[in-house]
């Protein structure tokens, strides 16, 4: 390709009136395949000069219109014949520069990617392979192949040292990245690391930490600010890394642990567990088998302390959503053996966590029903609806919803923790 071209050729195509043909034509060849023939363009709304211009290129008779069907073939040969260029793409790459196939290189940076992910480690390449959401992760993460391979190794690095046993989130960012913030939420590394583990748990038959379906809380609560930031402190959690593991310690009463071989309770008196505890020194559970109570809220626990003491029966408390020292304290009693049986607010929200609670735990509901629903709003003083539009249905009793939508009360936890005093009631 000569780098200027023929004067004939910059008359018969190059001129201004054609400018916007060629650009249009420049734009089929650059979206065709590298093997694709392109055989015949049909160009609209042309001016008259455009149109005269193109009469005379293709040697169609000049009459009046705005549109033109072009023989890309016949003009390849008739610029062939004129020794004016070899073909029409080359006629355009003449007067205006290379035409760069984008499919080809498509095609081309495509198989980079796939490269870069068929080289990751394993459990990175498992994630990678499970979805094409993960390939289109790593992309918008590092932008080209090479920053991708980047961030794999760095993610690598990181999950070699999983699970770990309850060490702070910036120490291991420290140690494997040489930087305390690289594993800070929102960081590329830390959004690999985070999707990989929980394509591990999937793998592993495990619940998948993000809300879907049943877990998934109203709109008015799912979009707290906090709430995306709770997950990844889960599952960071369940990979034995620990962040804020102070914030929101888990509340319980009469729950049997052994520390160091001792028992490791005051009966009677409510407790917390941080979640810096439960990673890093976790309690023995002598629970197997046994029955443990849940509740959504902690004045549950107060009153049950108050009015039982000593004589409670064991007692979690969620305190709303689980957080993260909530669920390995749910995961931890599950693995030794307890059968854990769950009370909520009768409210959108409290259905919603009640089938986190039971679908993660398979907990089976405490007295937490239609029936039962039915029988506190009865006993409940009058006064107009106040459930929340958005319906929730409980995974475990159909009727539940039905009631609840019906009568359009919200009942509190407290407005019957009578009959949960109860149940907890131990002689």
């Amino acid at each position: 390709m000569s780098g200027v071209p023929d004067p004939r050729l910059q008359r018969l195509l190059g001129g201004p009136e054609l400018a916007r043909v060629r650009w249009r034509l420049r734009r089929r060849f650059q979206r065709a395949d590298a093997d694709a023939t392109v055989a015949m363009m049909r160009l609209d709304q042309l001016d008259p000069d455009a149109h005269r211009a193109l009469c005379q290129l293709t040697g169609k008779r000049l009459r009046l219109g705005q549109s033109m069907t072009l023989d890309i073939a016949d003009l390849d040969n008739r610029l062939r014949a004129a020794g004016l260029a070899d073909s029409l793409l080359d006629a355009l790459e003449r007067l205006d520069g290379p035409i760069i196939a984008h499919a080809r290189l498509r095609r081309e940076l495509h198989s980079r990617w796939l490269a870069v992910a068929g080289q990751a480690a394993p459990m990175l390449r498992d994630w990678l392979t499970a979805s094409p959401a993960g390939l289109g992760l790593l992309k918008r993460l590092a932008c080209e192949p090479k920053r991708g391979a980047e961030l794999l190794a760095a993610a690598d690095a990181v999950l070699a040292r999983l699970p770990a046993k309850g060490i702070p989130r910036s120490q291991l960012a420290a140690e494997t990245l040489g930087d305390a913030h690289g594993l800070d939420a929102g960081k590329p590394v830390a959004t690999l690391v985070l999707a990989a583990w929980r394509q591990r748990g999937r793998n592993k038959g495990g619940e998948d930490t993000g809300a879907s379906g049943a877990n998934q809380l109203p709109e008015s609560v799912s979009t707290a600010p906090d709430v995306e930031a709770e997950r990844q402190r889960e599952v960071w959690a369940r990979a034995g890394v620990s962040v804020s593991e102070l914030a929101r310690p888990v509340l319980f009463l009469n729950l049997p642990m052994f520390t160091d071989g001792r028992r490791a309770m005051s009966p009677g008196d409510p407790g917390y567990l941080s979640l810096r505890q439960l990673l890093r020194q976790p309690p023995a559970w002598p629970v197997a088998g046994r029955r443990i109570h849940v509740c959504e809220n902690p004045d549950i626990v107060s009153i049950a302390a108050d009015c039982l003491g000593a004589d409670c029966a064991p007692l979690v408390c969620t305190d709303g959503m689980p957080a993260a020292a909530q669920r390995i304290l749910l995961d931890q009693l599950t693995a030794a053996g307890a059968q854990l049986h769950y009370h909520g607010d009768y409210d959108w929200p409290g259905i919603a966590i009640g089938n986190f609670v039971m679908r993660t735990w398979r907990a089976s509901p405490w007295r937490f029903g239609g029936s039962y629903y039915r029988a506190a709003v009865a006993q409940a003083p009058s006064r107009p609806r106040d459930l929340g539009v958005g319906i929730v249905e409980p995974l475990w009793d159909a009727e539940l919803a039905a009631a609840m939508d019906e009568h359009g009360l919200a009942i509190a936890e407290e407005a019957v923790v009578g009959q949960l005093l109860a149940d907890l009631h131990q002689s």
